[in-house]
């Protein structure tokens, strides 16, 4: 590198503007991520027709990933700008271990929310008047988060904490992040890629179970049973059936979040190969190029949600315009109706 900035010294000036590229990159992800997922924790926490469970695990994940972004980005544009002015000097080894940590806890805790979002998503369809009774209020979403966050404690602290030697030069660190410098980190790997394919597995038998029901039969109304005027049996109750409005309603839920779980998938699977090859191949099996532009998609990652679910939710977008009118033209404020008005789907 300083042999190629010597003759010319044209190499100096290339490194500069390659750094001020990466960090305003880097700032620009920032910015995006808090913006996104702070407007929509706040449009959550305002709209009262948004206080159900599949909108409190959202929030829940839109938080995470600002989180992430606020706790890995500015660590790793310090990064950054210091190994460019240190020549190459390295941060310290605890700091490279504890961002490959939050980076593995993040990245854990959106596997474990999604694939419990994918089953209450077929609980939803499949099982209605049983989600409806038992999962739909807060109580279950918020066991979710918990167990979510449980669950990426659990798996991400050994593989970054356990062994692996400072001076290692696969030790997590700076832009990698990676946590294959430990002895546990083909664990972690398969791990991931068991909870990203089981949840795959849950949109595929909730894709079929569509399918076999596409066309529409005719109502079966099974009386409800009684002995002593204790009414029981398949009849019982008022909400008996999955009307139409609610089965596309849950069915657009599902599109949304099977869109975010294959985001998930699509940009985090580059980096996820690429640590494969660095543990069973060798360290120096994947070009450094590859390396950076996968551990780059990881950080698009965490801002993206909040643009699919807008993208893809129109509730979302009407009570986003019914609580940020300043955002919008004064023709599309006339024609929007309060978001508790409007029909619930897209």
């Amino acid at each position: 590198m300083a042999n190629a900035s010597e003759p010319g010294g044209g190499g100096g000036g290339a490194e500069a503007a390659a750094l001020g590229l990466r960090l305003a990159t880097l700032s620009l992800l920032l910015c995006v991520s808090l913006a996104g997922n702070v407007l929509f924790a706040l449009l959550i926490v305002r709209e009262r027709s948004l206080h159900r469970a599949p909108y409190y695990l959202l929030l829940d994940l839109c938080l995470a990933d600002g989180l992430r972004a606020l706790a890995c980005l500015p660590a790793v544009m310090l990064a950054a700008r210091r190994a460019a002015a240190a020549a190459g000097t390295p941060p310290g080894a605890l700091g490279c271990k504890l961002l490959a940590f939050l980076a593995a806890l993040f990245c854990f805790h959106a596997a474990f929310l999604l694939l419990g979002v994918g089953v209450t998503r077929y609980l939803a369809i499949a099982h209605h008047r049983f989600y409806a009774e038992r999962l739909a209020g807060w109580p279950c979403a918020a066991m979710l988060v918990c167990a979510a966050w449980a669950l990426a404690l659990a798996a991400a602290f050994p593989p970054v904490l356990d062994g692996g030697g400072a001076d290692d030069e696969d030790a997590p660190c700076a832009l990698e992040q990676r946590p294959d410098g430990a002895p546990g980190a083909l664990g972690f790997l398969l791990l991931l890629a068991a909870v990203v394919g089981a949840t795959h597995l849950v949109y595929l038998r909730l894709l079929f179970f569509i399918h076999d029901r596409r066309k529409m039969r005719p109502a079966r109304l099974v009386p409800a049973v009684s002995h002593d005027w204790t009414f029981h049996g398949p009849g019982r109750g008022a909400r008996r059936l999955l009307v139409l409005e609610e089965f596309k309603t849950e069915k657009r839920l599902c599109k949304m979040f099977y869109a975010i779980t294959l985001l998930f998938l699509l940009l985090w699977g580059p980096y996820v190969v690429a640590s494969y090859l660095r543990v069973l191949v060798r360290p120096g099996a994947v070009p450094q190029a590859y390396l950076t532009a996968s551990v780059w998609l990881t950080f698009a990652q965490a801002g993206i949600n909040p643009v699919v679910c807008f993208l893809f939710n129109r509730e979302l977008r009407d009570c986003f315009r019914a609580q940020f009118p300043c955002c919008q033209s004064p023709q599309a404020t006339q024609a929007t109706l309060p978001c508790d008005l409007k029909g619930i789907g897209l």
